[in-house]
C-alpha cells in the first residue's frame, strides 16, 4: 500500500482521453544492489520521502500537467536522474505522492484511540479529526481535487490504496456498532456513507473556501468562523447517526 524501472512508460488509453500510466516506485528494499544509483547520500529512504515531500507541493499546486520534476530535482538538491531512478517517471513519483498522503492520514487516525472512548464522543473526535486534518494539510485536498480532475485514472493502478483505507471504515463501523448495541445511535446506517458524509462536509470547508467566501462575502478563514464550522459539522453528523 514493485519493481524497479529505468525508463519512462509508453502512452496508455486509461480513459476515454490518452493518460500515462504511473511505474511503480521502488522502494530501497527493492533495489537491485548491482545498479549504480545517481544518489548523493547513503540514505535512500531519507532521499525518497524528501522528494515526495517537495513532490507533494508541486502536484498539489500545479496539477500532475502543470508540475515540474526540474523544479523538484532542484528543491531536493537532488538530479532529475535520481528521481526517475527512485520513482521511475513523473505519473510514478505522482502516484506515490497520492499513496503517501492517504497514510499519513490513516495513521493519524489509527492513533485517535476511538475504542476507548462512548461511542458519542468517539464520533465526535472523528468528525473533528478530520476536520482539522483537512484544514492543516490542504495540499491533500488539492491532490485529492486534482487526481478528480483525472478521473482517478492514476489512484485506480496503485495496489494499496483499497487496503490503506479499510481501517477506516472499520473504525466507524466498531464506533457505530457499539452505538447502536447501547441505543446510542439509530440502526440502518451504512457505514460508507457515513464516512462519505463526515468527508463531504469537511472537505468542502477547504475546497471551497475561496469561492464560497467571495460569493457570499463572508468571512470564512478566521479562528472564530472556523471554531464555529468544526461545531456545526460535528453536530449535523451526531445528530444524523443518534437515536431519536
Amino acid at each position: 500500500m514493485n519493481e524497479t524501472v529505468h525508463s519512462l512508460p509508453a502512452k496508455t488509453a486509461l480513459t476515454a482521453r490518452k493518460t500515462r500510466t504511473p511505474t511503480r516506485a521502488a522502494s530501497p528494499a527493492t533495489l537491485p544492489a548491482a545498479s549504480v544509483a545517481p544518489s548523493r547520500t547513503n540514505d535512500p529512504a531519507r532521499t525518497m520521502a524528501g522528494i515526495l515531500e517537495v513532490a507533494t507541493t508541486e502536484f498539489a499546486e500545479k496539477g500532475l500537467s502543470g508540475a515540474r520534476i526540474d523544479e523538484i530535482a532542484a528543491a531536493t538538491k537532488t538530479s532529475k536522474r535520481m528521481i526517475y531512478y527512485y520513482f521511475g517517471s513523473k505519473e510514478g513519483l505522482y502516484l506515490a505522492v497520492l499513496e503517501e498522503s492517504y497514510r499519513r492520514m490513516r495513521n493519524i487516525e489509527a492513533k485517535l484511540n476511538l475504542d476507548d472512548l462512548p461511542p458519542e464522543d468517539a464520533l465526535r473526535r472523528l468528525v473533528g479529526f478530520t476536520f482539522d486534518h483537512h484544514h492543516g494539510n490542504q495540499a491533500y485536498i488539492r491532490l485529492v481535487m486534482s487526481e478528480n480532475m483525472e478521473r482517478g485514472s492514476y489512484l485506480a493502478q496503485s495496489k494499496i490504496i483499497q487496503e490503506l483505507n479499510v481501517p477506516a471504515i472499520g473504525a466507524i463501523d466498531k464506533l457505530y456498532a457499539r452505538g447502536v448495541v447501547q441505543g446510542v445511535f439509530r440502526p440502518g446506517l451504512d457505514t460508507i456513507d457515513i464516512h462519505a458524509s463526515i468527508s463531504a462536509l469537511t472537505f468542502f470547508n477547504v475546497s471551497n473556501q475561496h469561492t464560497f467566501g467571495l460569493i457570499f462575502k463572508g468571512d470564512t478563514r478566521s479562528e472564530q468562523a472556523l471554531a464555529a464550522r468544526r461545531d456545526s459539522i460535528i453536530e449535523m453528523i451526531v445528530r444524523f447517526m443518534r437515536t431519536p
